[in-house]
């Protein structure tokens, strides 16, 4: 009997309020968190078992080899946590002399993998369960297999045909030749092995162990540069979340080498206006949150690089009079142009987790272009992000390819306190989508006081690097006309994975939290 497993209809899912909340893009993932927080685990115990589930149950978006970013209130203080890789020690400009731009897939792609480090320096710091218990989830499901979701297999389909020419990626994840269908079982005994490795070495086998020296063989037999002195030289780095004030509350977001700071700037012009006094679906609105982007962006593109090879600091973007300066110049009926270069990528994965305790958790985990390089490590079940692709070629810029170098990163949690009380974690899944939607809920739920549920809901706007105004369907015609009379070049056609999606706990007083999460994906919000 067969199924139309597409859903026609505009969302009417409702916020979830509890006391323990878990959100995330894939329900069985979710559920791998509440375990934890059930067994007497705190929220970053449960950020942590539903980021390692999501390697297995969703990996069209994320793997063992992919990078993360982390921001943790931990009752008391909130902690960034950088968990990006770095470049092969080989990667000189000379190497990639004669392209126009860095490879799309490939070893020439491959940094070293952070994510299995986040998860480590998480645990090490604020967990309450033994490592080790964190991974029962993600086993069970990779070695007795679990149901496919309609929008993964989608997406694997695209994948399939995307790395059609490599044998270790079809081998691994189209058994029988092609990609499971919805509600298909997909068993991983490869996954599985390595993430009982992982977690009886507490990562070490994955960065100087067995697992490393696979990853690196891998890589000398395909002329790769990834060897074993990068991989165990990889560390990841706890950092001060950087800071915008944006009405009554604050928006915190990790310092470069990810595009935080883009959202922080857009919400620092945003400030000098009046958007809570216009219509929330109005083209006044739009108009003015994305003209109020494009400034950022194009900041973003000229600056945000790896920490170490950026000319300014980030905080110096945040200068109040120099927003000011910049809101006043913003016409509010005529679009400027645009035209930037920066790497991107819809497909990622975005995890939300609270307690009852008062810790909160936003994380970040992806392999970029869906699965990544498109290299899968053989018998291991490591298929290892492209994130190097993110970075640029040209001379002088301080993003430019190099050794030991963190690339530009498309991946952003997000965080909000008010008065220096924690708020509400989420994130916007969706390469460019992630900074323009960061600036997107914060107008929807503290200028117009809209529910978390409702915010991510609403139709959005992407902006596109070519300046095209992107509209998800929902917008009024009489909204996009006058968009297009202010010369944006509308585009009403797009693809609907370039809205992203979104998850958000948000702390309703004391005792409970309100969860949302979005149905643009498979996405689950539950608690206890």
């Amino acid at each position: 009997m067969g199924f139309d497993w597409a859903l026609p209809y505009a969302s009417r899912r409702s916020p979830v309020f509890a006391r323990n909340l878990v959100a995330t893009s894939q329900p069985l993932a979710a559920q791998a968190g509440l375990r934890m927080l059930a067994a007497g685990g705190n929220a970053v115990d449960a950020a942590l078992a539903t980021a390692i589930a999501l390697t297995v149950v969703e990996p069209t978006h994320n793997g063992l080899g992919s990078d993360a970013f982390a921001l943790v209130w931990d009752g008391g203080t909130l902690h960034g946590l950088n968990g990006s890789g770095r470049s092969p020690a080989a990667w000189t400009p000379d190497r990639f002399a004669g392209r126009e731009r860095m490879p799309d897939f490939g070893w020439e792609t491959v940094t070293v993998p952070g994510a299995v480090s986040t998860w480590v320096a998480m645990s090490e710091r604020f967990g309450a369960l033994p490592f080790e218990r964190l991974f029962d989830p993600a086993i069970t499901y990779a070695r007795d297999g679990f149901p496919v979701g309609p929008i993964s297999a989608r997406y694997w389909r695209l994948g399939g045909r995307m790395h059609a020419d490599k044998p270790d990626f079809q081998a691994h994840f189209l058994p029988g030749g092609r990609a499971p269908r919805p509600g298909e079982i997909f068993r991983s005994p490869d996954t599985a092995t390595s993430l009982e490795s992982i977690a009886a070495t507490r990562g070490e086998s994955f960065y100087r162990g067995e697992l490393a020296e696979r990853m690196a063989t891998c890589a000398r037999a395909a002329g790769g540069a990834l060897d074993e002195n990068d991989l165990g030289n990889h560390h990841c780095d706890w950092t001060t979340p950087l800071g915008q004030r944006y009405r009554e509350v604050t928006l915190h977001e990790i310092p470069p080498n990810g595009q935080g700071l883009a959202a922080l700037i857009a919400l620092g012009l945003l400030e000098y206006h009046d958007v809570a006094g216009l219509p929330p679906d109005g083209a006044d609105s739009i108009h003015l949150q994305v003209e109020a982007f494009k400034l950022a962006w194009v900041q973003a593109a000229r600056h945000i690089a790896d920490l170490d090879a950026m000319k300014r600091t980030p905080a110096s973007f945040l200068d109040p009079d120099g927003f000011r300066e910049q809101a006043a110049g913003i016409d509010l009926q005529r679009a400027r142009g645009l035209t930037t270069s920066l790497p991107s990528s819809p497909d990622t994965v975005y995890l939300t987790a609270a307690d009852a305790d008062g810790r909160m958790v936003s994380f970040i985990q992806s392999n970029f272009l869906g699965f990544g390089s498109g290299i899968v490590v053989p018998g291991t079940g490591i298929h290892l992000q492209n994130r190097g692709r993110g970075f640029s070629l040209e001379a002088g810029h301080p993003n430019r390819v190099g050794p030991r170098k963190r690339p530009f990163h498309t991946i952003i949690p997000g965080f909000v306190t008010c008065r220096g009380e924690p708020l509400m974690s989420f994130g916007v899944m969706g390469g460019h989508m992630q900074a323009q939607g960061h600036v997107q809920m914060l107008v929807r739920l503290f200028d117009h006081r809209q529910n978390p549920q409702a915010a991510l809901d609403a139709p959005r706007w992407h902006l596109r690097e070519d300046g095209a105004l992107l509209l998800e369907p929902g917008h009024a015609p009489a909204v996009i006309e006058a968009l297009r009379a202010r010369g944006h070049a509308v585009v009403l056609d797009a693809p609907a994975h370039l809205f992203g999606g979104g998850q958000i706990i948000l702390r309703t007083g004391d005792e409970a939290y309100c969860g949302a999460s979005d149905s643009r994906k498979e996405g689950h919000a539950a608690g206890f």
